[in-house]
């Protein structure tokens, strides 16, 4: 018995000793990981002020915010004072304060530039400060900002070398020649600024380039201007911006780019997205109050006792104002931002031994414990944490990666107006150096194919027509690109990782790339279409739950493969819906002057993604319609000619050659600009503006003459003068009715004059299809069918002086019978036509005798023959039928 208890006793020891043992190697491990964090991050957090009311107010809500955050580490406020304003100046206690020289007035130049306080400050810190000589992370922000969470830069991204950033979209200078003239590291400039997360090295290396850089642009008072800068004042006031992006870039910092970590009252954060930080640098709304932190800007209501902002809306009215959401929640990020700035002031007042104020609800709500829970410190979601996919450029000595493919597209139909159009594009195409291969997407009926000559004009995939639409017998033709561009996507497999999209009325300058625009997966690429205020109203909410996701965008769209896939068919469900909403088609909801609901199909376009959340990069540097004024050292990529421009008393208009085969026609083309040489030197803007509109009618008439020589038109020397003449004649007076007509022409399509493009600031309606009447004809037979000759992605790159080839299959009617060969022609039909008589005279007897067998067979013939109209068939002639599938 005394042994059993023995062992026991041993036993119970060693277990214990075990415990212990393991208790302490834990301890040890967290030890390990509590010191880890301490030791080697710590992290200071600056902000910029000046002696004066403005800053302070901005100073006790920043202050405020922080203590409520509970942001880690010490804060410093940068104060910059003269002597006379640090003789009068009342607010040393309102923050740890390092006070720093003030260059507001520069010292060798006289300039006057607050702005400039802010590096300079945070040179000065660095090299006068204790503090800065025990920091490893530090975070900069403004004074007009609001922080919600701690901001700590190792959870937010930050890594030695690469700091994070916000996105400053507006600082075009990045792309410009400014940058080229103000760092020797163009390529490594980023748009950024507003929060800045950075190791203290970095920092020590940046900073006084970023003051010596402000100096530089701050004095290029030449590049001053909106076009260089984005400054919509052109007063040089974003030089301090301008300087911490070519700083950076000098000593090579890359920055990962977070742009939904800071928000700016006013605008609705994305969906997950929970911001740690408000900047309020614009005014913004809620309901019938607004604030404007420029209306406060000699306001002393910190030294003003019991004296708050207006009071904003409680929460419960504001949830009654915004049924949506994700509105509602940018709403609710408005009044935070202001009731903690007021908080900060009751606060701040009764530190300064003011009175107790009278009581009141909005008092009794900020220090009631509902407003405690709201504003208590935010975690950042994953949402939160995600970076912006800026493409850089890196430089190193590994090998460049390859490109990813590329692929072009763009949508016509079966007329003579789309085929010229079709010439002038393919030539640019291949001229410009565009990377991959062009399709043009043919959209037409089965009788438009069989009189249809222009099948070699460009590499094609034939697609059903959608001008009358299957299920509503709406002419819309417009349709017809979305549903293209799904027919494409759904039958040709492609290796491309980016599609291109284009219109036919254009003309390329140049390659159209993702690397160099900045586009990739969830991200495309489009141009500015500003006129697309549906955007923002009823119409948006109508037809998207994402209204704020629209962008309005349009002509030119560079895509992700995997986002078109998802993203066709949406386009054509929204255009469809757009189109069939006549309600709301008035020119005060779609900004079209027409109010016909022309232009559904851009709506289609910008509701389809925002319902996925595709927010665009929108550049205004590839398109230009000609007759515009051109924005200095932009190499616009592309001439989209669909509004009448003019050179002095010639002009060109696309809708006057709508009804005109210039392709058929041999050697037929637009009339000739002026000679360059011609143009009036003096207004550099209207030179600029004259010679990229003669470029643009000197290109299609280039294509028209090489699409001539390649159908071996006779030589036009060889043709009679007066033969020439009467051509020309027949084509002058064509032109004469076309313009007699238009005014007629334009009410019926939509087509747009320059009158009226000026008149909406131009706005381009898609008026590019046939007159309603002549098409209607057409159309008497509904059913169509997809023809798809090849695969498109196996048309070998063609050079623009060579002849298109086509590789698709090619029945013996479409072939042109050339001039030279009409009549050894004409004898062979002679004898066959001979031999035909017999034959028919032989068939029929046949016929008479077996005509009840004959019958039976053609009935089930034409039972095997008879099909269902489908939006899209395949190519083997079996029914996808994905309208049905749609509708499901």
């Amino acid at each position: 018995m005394v042994l059993l208890m023995e062992k026991k006793a041993i036993l119970m020891v060693l277990v214990l000793l075990l415990l212990l043992t393991l208790s302490s190697l834990i301890s040890c491990q967290e030890q390990k990981k509590v010191d880890t964090k301490k030791a080697p991050w710590r992290i200071h957090t600056l902000f910029s002020v000046e002696c004066q009311n403005y800053f302070d107010w901005q100073t006790v809500g920043l202050m405020q915010s922080y203590r409520k955050a509970k942001q880690p580490g010490p804060i410093t406020r940068l104060l910059s004072c003269t002597d006379e304003e640090r003789k009068g100046y009342k607010g040393m206690e309102l923050a740890p304060t390092f006070e720093v020289p003030s260059m507001s007035r520069h010292p060798k130049t006289g300039d006057w530039y607050p702005a400039i306080n802010k590096p300079a400050g945070v040179v000065h810190w660095l090299k006068h400060s204790k503090e800065a000589d025990n920091v490893d992370w530090v975070v900069i922000l403004d004074a007009d900002m609001i922080i919600r969470g701690p901001i700590v830069p190792w959870e937010i991204g930050a890594e030695k070398g690469k700091p994070v950033s916000a996105y400053y979209g507006y600082l075009i200078g990045c792309d410009n020649i400014l940058a080229k003239l103000h760092t020797k590291h163009p390529e490594f400039c980023d748009k950024v600024g507003g929060l800045l997360a950075m190791h203290i090295d970095d920092l020590r290396a940046l900073a006084p380039l970023w003051l010596s850089k402000t100096e530089e642009v701050r004095e290029d008072r030449a590049h001053w201007p909106t076009n260089y800068t984005g400054d919509i004042y052109g007063t040089g006031w974003i030089s301090e911006m301008y300087g911490y992006s070519f700083g950076a870039a000098e000593v090579g910092l890359r920055h990962k780019i977070n742009d939904n970590l800071m928000l700016y009252p006013g605008y609705v954060p994305r969906e997950g997205v929970e911001p740690i930080l408000m900047h309020y640098g614009l005014p913004f709304t809620v309901g019938n109050w607004s604030f404007d932190k420029l209306k406060h800007h000699q306001d002393d209501i910190v030294y003003d006792c019991n004296r708050l902002f207006p009071e904003p809306p409680y929460p419960r009215e504001v949830t009654q104002m915004e049924p949506d959401h994700n509105k509602r929640r940018g709403l609710f990020l408005n009044v935070e931002c202001i009731n903690t700035m007021n908080e900060g002031l009751l606060l701040q007042h009764a530190a300064f031994g003011c009175p107790k104020p009278k009581w009141s609800k909005y008092l009794s709500f900020l220090k009631s414990k509902t407003f405690a829970e709201l504003t208590q410190p935010k975690r950042l979601t994953t949402q939160s944490r995600q970076m912006m996919e800026v493409e850089h450029k890196e430089v190193d000595n590994e090998p460049e990666k390859p490109h990813p493919k590329i692929h072009t597209i763009f949508s016509t139909e079966c007329s003579p107006y789309f085929d010229w159009q079709t010439v002038g594009l393919v030539h640019s195409f291949y001229k410009s150096g565009q990377p991959g291969n062009i399709t043009r997407l043919l959209s037409c009926t089965d009788e438009d194919l069989k009189q249809y000559k222009g099948h070699d004009l460009a590499p094609t995939h034939y697609v059903p027509s959608m001008s009358r639409h299957p299920l509503t017998g709406d002419w819309y033709p417009a349709i017809n690109k979305p549903a293209a561009v799904l027919h494409w996507m759904n039958h040709v497999k492609t290796d491309a990782e980016y599609i291109v999209i284009l219109d036919a009325d254009m003309i390329m300058r140049g390659p159209i790339t993702p690397w160099e625009f900045k586009a990739h997966r969830g991200r495309p690429v489009s141009t500015p279409y500003d006129y697309l205020i549906g955007c923002d109203n009823i119409l948006a909410k109508l037809h998207t739950r994402h209204p704020e996701n629209c962008d309005k965008v349009g002509g030119v769209i560079i895509m992700h493969v995997d986002d078109l896939r998802k993203f066709a068919l949406q386009w054509l469900h929204k255009t469809e819906e757009v189109r069939l909403d006549r309600s709301h088609w008035s020119k005060n909801i779609t900004g079209d002057v027409y109010e016909a609901g022309w232009i559904s199909e851009m709506y289609g376009y910008s509701f389809g993604a925002a319902e996925l959340n595709l927010r665009h990069v929108i550049s205004d540097k590839i398109l230009i319609y000609p007759g515009y004024v051109p924005a200095p050292d932009v190499k616009y990529r592309v001439f989209h000619y669909g509004l009448e421009y003019r050179v002095g008393n010639w002009s060109f208009d696309k809708a006057n050659w709508r009804h005109t085969d210039l392709v058929n026609k041999c050697w037929a083309k637009f009339p000739d600009p002026p000679d360059p040489s011609s143009l009036d030197q003096t207004d550099n803007n209207a030179l600029q503006r004259d010679l990229l509109s003669i470029e643009c009618a000197t290109t299609l008439n280039e294509a028209l003459r090489l699409h001539h020589e390649r159908r071996k038109c006779p030589d036009p020397n060889t043709i009679s003068t007066p033969k020439r003449e009467r051509v020309n004649q027949e084509r002058v007076n064509e032109t004469k009715t076309n313009a007699e007509t238009r005014t007629d022409a334009e009410t019926r399509t939509g087509v747009e004059t320059r009158a009226d493009a000026e008149t909406r600031n131009g706005v381009e309606t898609r008026a590019d299809t046939e007159t309603r009447t002549d098409a209607e004809t057409r159309m008497a037979v509904e059913t169509t069918t997809s023809r798809k000759f090849g695969n498109a992605d196996d048309v070998q790159a063609l050079r623009h002086d060579e002849m298109p080839k086509n590789n698709s299959q090619k029945s013996s009617s479409q072939v042109e019978t050339s001039n030279g060969t009409f009549t050894s022609m004409r004898f062979w039909i002679m004898v066959l036509w001979a031999v035909s008589i017999f034959l028919f005279l032989g068939v029929m007897s046949v016929v008479l005798k077996g005509r009840k067998g004959l019958k039976k067979r053609g009935k089930g013939y034409k039972a095997k023959r008879r099909t269902s109209y489908s939006g899209f068939w395949d190519t083997n002639g079996q029914d996808r039928h994905l309208r049905n599938a749609e509708t499901a």
